[in-house]
């Protein structure tokens, strides 16, 4: 392994923990610029043997660590924009149901007008 796979390495590391650390302080507008120094970083790791590479283990288990976090930030985001969607239709359309039990809609007519005071 030369003096640059090594620095590679220890780069990847480094970077690696940065992009935990915005993960979990719920930066995600930061983690764009992380992503493509990693994958520069890895590009570089991949033309070497891995033999000669030492640390790739830990590299792997923080990717994997990384990845899992990545992925529950992604899995909230859904979650709260399909939150915020029902939100939306709930302040629009009421849902009840009839005498006969089937569901019924009523559309809410929003009506905004701007109230002047003296």
């Amino acid at each position: 392994m030369t003096h640059n796979d090594n620095d590679a390495v220890k780069a990847l590391d480094l970077l690696l923990e940065e992009e935990r650390e915005l993960l979990l302080a719920g930066e995600i507008d930061r983690i764009e610029e992380v992503l493509n120094a990693k994958e520069t970083l890895i590009e570089t790791l991949s033309s070497i043997d891995r033999n000669e590479v030492q640390g790739l283990e830990t590299l792997q288990a923080k990717l994997m660590r990384n990845q899992s976090l990545l992925d529950g930030a992604l899995q909230g985001i859904r979650r709260t924009s399909a939150r915020l969607a029902t939100l939306r239709k709930v302040r629009r359309t009421l849902e009840t149901y009839t005498e006969s039990g089937r569901k019924q809609t009523i559309d809410a007519q929003v009506t905004r007008k701007l109230e002047r005071r003296a």
